[in-house]
Formats: structure tokens, C-alpha cells, sequence
């Protein structure tokens, strides 16, 4: 009797023993399937594919305790620099020129055109401003010093590790809610302060400048000079549904009107983009001579030999509008174009990808003259991998539906050289007449750059480089020695994206 109680007790204890701590839930098996069959297709469907450097890649095994980002970074070769990826949203955002949470200006420090981790300069100036942010519309412009931030000085801020991070947290990571208040000196010298709050959302648009200069602006000119400052290659719609590829047409029409026979395209901040529009912007800036001709070639693994191409400069594309109910984007050409015969080329550290593509394949074709800092060295291009990628998917991205979009990958797949052969330097492309980036003044004849070009279309020759003086400069005496770290100089700097291409095996 007893021995029966003991083993019928034994029994129940045994039946309500609590499960294995160590068994993950559903929920957490599923998670973590979901991240390796993520990694494998990026692993098995696109790199041992489509990677430029497929056979010397590195072979990692998928496991759900790496995330995504450091699995993607682990797959590439000691020498890419280039290859990068986003969530999903980020990309969207980017491609559709929105930013979050911004008071949509970029500042920076005078640097070496040569070597861009070499500040010259301490002080901190505003490179440029975008429209409509809430910078711009307290009148801040490219040249402005930035002298203090909730009345405490740049140098005091930038006094310790622990300031300068907080300094660059509060610029670059700003509350929407939260006001703080600026003080500038401006680019007649005089002090101006004002108190706003980040902008939760702001549209940005790829043409940051367009003018037209003439012997009023510059004496000694004989001819009308225009100039275009385009910030990045984008081919999509903004986010009110304009398509971006008008920041080229619409420009280019401009200086056809007003006879414009020589051109200033300025690219020093353009880190490259949507081939759509680096092939329409070169379609423009090339002279007719050149028609039929080929301004690049794209080579890419053995694997993928039949996607090797080149690219003809055709007549530019004129009308552009979005097609009803489907996500597309047609074109019509047009013939009577301008007719540049002369292009100056201003480039920096900032100018990637696309735009030393565009340089480098109009050089054999062109009257062409390089004028600014060595560019960022990007000689190659990558295609844009969408996942999660069933069909089911595939459907939603081709009709626009990207709510479902997890992540984006862009592995470099094809590198890129003109019609002559020549391939762009991993070191960057050097300038004919290297110069400082004049981030003390506004983009204009006054401006360092701009005024070389417009000294060597009056003269033929460059006047002496010179480093541009700070406002500040005598106002401080004492020197902030603590950088700020530029955009160009992250190592994912250097986006070229072409429209999303959906590969099958």
C-alpha cells in the first residue's frame, strides 16, 4: 500500500515537472529561422552569384545569433569598401529624398583637397542648407560660422570627448520637440542668433543651386557661364509625387533659353545614385559630337559575363511623367538640347560613384576641366537586392507596395571604366587644378571653386590656390582641435544604385 502511494505520488510529480527552460518558444524559432533563411539568401542567392569577388569571399555560416548587418559585412573582401545595405524604410525614405528628424544643413571644416582627414581649419561653417528647412528659413546660408549653441561656444563644446560627442549627438540625432537656441556669424560678418526646433520630416530635391553669371558677377566675361550644383542622382518621386529627374531637365532647359555655351556642374557633395539620371545628365552635358558614342563600359564577374554592357550617350530625355496606375516612368527625347561646348567639373571628397563616372566618361568626348579636391574612389557599381523576395512579394514591389520591404542589399557588382578604357582610381580621380573646398563662402563668383572656373574662362590659365581665412579665425584665440567626422568620410559613403532589378538563378 505504501509503495503504491509512493509511486502513484512519484507519478504526478513527474507529470507536472515544468518544461525545459532551454527550449526556445514558437515564437522564438521562428525569429530565428527568419533571420538565417535571411542571411542564406543574401549568402547562397546573391553573393556566390552576383558579388564582383564571388570566389573570394568569405564563408560564414548563417546562425540567428548574428544579426543581419554584421553577416553582410562579414561575407565581403578586405578590399571592399563600397558594399552596403539598409533596413527596408531607410531605403524608401532615401530614394524618395525624405529625411527625419533634421534641421537640414551640413556643416563641415576646412580640409586637405588632397587628404580630407586633414583639417586645416577648426572652425565649423555651413557647407549648404537645404530649401524649405528650418536653417533656411531662418536665412542661414552656405559660408555662415556656426559660433554657439544654447549660448555656450563651439570651443567650449568641443572642449572634451564628452562635449563633442553631446555636440554632434545634438546636431546630427536633434529632438523634434526640444528647441535650442544657434548663434552664427554671418557672411557679412555679423552675429545672428535664433531658436528652432529639428524639422520631424523634410523633402529634399537633388538641385541645390542653378545661375547664370555674366560680366556683372564676374568682370572679363564675355559670355553667360551657367552654373548647377546637383546633390545627388535620384530618378524616383519625392514624397509629393514630383519626379526628381526634373532637377536635371528643368535646369538644362533653363540654360538652353538663356544661350548657355559653358557649364559649371558642381558635384563636390553628389555621392552618386540612380544611374536613370546619371545617364540622362550626361545625355545633356555631352555635345552632339558625341552621340552614339560609348562613355561607359560595366564588367562584372565570369558568372554573370551576359550582363557585361556599355552605355551610349543618346539624345536626352525630355518628358518624364508617371504612368496611370503603375509605378513607371516614361520618357521622350529631345532634340534640340544644349549645345555645351565648354564644362568645368567641381569635385571634393564628396563626389562618388556616379558622378565620377559621369567625369570620367565625358573626359574623352568633352571639352572637359577638373577643377576642386581628389574625389572618394569609386570605380565600381552594385544592382539593389529586395527581400524578402517571394513572389508574392515581387508582385507588391513591381506595382510600388513596399510595406513589406525588411531589408535592402547593394553588394558592388560590375565595375565601370569610359570608352576609352580608363577606369576611375580607387585613390580618386585628380583634379587638373586642386583646391580647397571654400566652405567660407556662398556658392558664387566669390566662392573659391567657382571663381577658379570663371578666372580660366576669362584667362585660360588658374589663379593661385589659396586656403581660404575663416571670420572667426582672429575672434578665437583659442583653436578648437576636435573634427567633426563628414559623411564622405564613412566608410558606406559612395551609393550607386540603379532601379531595383528583381534576378532569378
Amino acid at each position: 500500500m505504501f509503495l503504491a502511494i509512493v509511486a502513484i505520488a512519484a507519478s504526478c510529480e513527474k507529470n507536472i515537472e515544468p518544461e525545459n527552460p532551454d527550449e526556445p518558444s514558437a515564437e522564438e524559432k521562428a525569429r530565428r529561422n527568419a533571420i538565417e533563411k535571411a542571411q542564406k539568401y543574401l549568402r547562397d542567392d546573391i553573393f556566390k552569384t552576383y558579388y564582383y569577388w564571388y570566389d573570394q569571399m568569405n564563408s560564414i555560416a548563417a546562425s540567428y545569433k548574428t544579426d543581419i548587418y554584421n553577416f553582410f559585412d562579414k561575407l565581403l573582401v578586405k578590399k571592399d569598401r563600397w558594399s552596403w545595405m539598409m533596413d527596408g524604410p531607410s531605403y524608401i525614405a532615401d530614394e524618395s529624398g525624405v529625411v527625419y528628424g533634421t534641421y537640414g544643413v551640413s556643416l563641415g571644416q576646412l580640409r586637405d583637397p588632397s587628404d580630407p582627414r586633414k583639417v586645416l581649419d577648426y572652425d565649423i561653417a555651413v557647407r549648404f542648407v537645404y530649401p524649405g528647412s528650418p536653417f533656411e528659413k531662418e536665412g542661414v546660408k552656405r559660408g555662415w560660422i556656426l559660433n554657439a549653441i544654447d549660448d555656450k561656444s563651439v570651443d567650449n563644446w568641443l572642449s572634451s570627448e564628452e562635449g563633442a560627442e553631446a555636440f554632434n549627438d545634438l546636431l546630427n540625432y536633434p529632438s523634434t520637440t526640444e528647441a535650442h537656441k544657434f548663434g552664427f556669424i554671418d557672411n557679412d560678418g555679423e552675429y545672428k542668433t535664433f531658436s528652432l526646433k529639428a524639422a520631424e520630416t523634410l523633402t529634399t530635391r537633388p538641385c541645390l543651386a542653378k545661375a547664370i553669371f555674366t560680366a556683372e558677377d564676374y568682370p572679363g566675361l564675355k559670355e553667360k557661364v551657367g552654373y548647377f550644383n546637383y546633390l545627388s542622382f535620384k530618378a524616383d518621386n519625392d514624397a509629393s509625387g514630383k519626379n526628381m529627374l526634373e532637377d536635371i531637365t528643368e535646369p538644362m532647359q533653363y540654360f538652353k533659353e538663356n544661350g548657355v555655351k559653358t557649364l559649371i556642374v558642381d558635384l563636390r557633395y553628389n555621392g552618386g545614385g540612380d544611374s536613370r539620371a546619371s545617364d540622362l545628365l550626361v545625355s545633356y552635358l555631352a555635345p552632339k559630337s558625341a552621340r552614339g558614342k560609348i562613355y561607359v563600359k560595366r564588367t562584372h564577374n565570369k558568372l554573370c559575363s551576359s550582363l557585361n554592357q556599355t552605355q551610349t550617350i543618346d539624345a536626352p530625355l525630355d518628358v518624364i511623367s508617371a504612368l496611370e496606375k503603375e509605378d513607371k516612368i516614361s520618357f521622350s527625347c529631345k532634340p534640340d538640347s544644349p549645345e555645351f561646348e565648354h564644362l568645368y567639373f567641381i569635385t571634393g571628397y564628396g563626389s562618388a560613384s556616379a558622378s565620377e563616372m559621369s567625369l570620367n566618361g565625358l573626359k574623352p568626348l568633352a571639352d572637359v576641366h577638373h577643377v576642386g579636391g581628389v574625389t572618394y574612389g569609386k570605380p565600381n557599381g552594385m544592382y539593389v537586392f529586395l527581400y524578402p523576395y517571394e513572389q508574392k512579394h515581387r508582385t507588391a514591389y513591381d506595382r510600388g507596395d513596399y510595406s513589406a520591404l525588411e531589408y535592402v542589399f547593394l553588394p558592388i557588382c560590375f565595375y565601370n571604366m569610359n570608352g576609352q578604357g580608363t577606369e576611375i582610381p580607387d585613390t580618386g580621380m585628380v583634379p587638373d587644378d586642386i583646391r580647397y573646398d571654400d566652405i567660407f563662402n556662398d556658392f558664387g563668383p566669390g566662392e573659391g571653386n567657382i571663381a577658379a572656373c570663371l578666372h580660366h574662362i576669362v584667362n585660360g590659365t588658374y589663379p593661385a590656390a589659396t586656403s581660404p581665412k575663416s571670420r572667426a579665425s582672429v575672434q578665437n584665440a583659442k583653436r578648437v582641435k576636435i573634427a567633426l567626422t563628414p559623411e564622405e568620410i564613412d566608410q558606406n559613403y559612395g551609393k550607386y544604385t540603379v532601379k531595383p532589378r528583381f534576378f532569378e538563378k
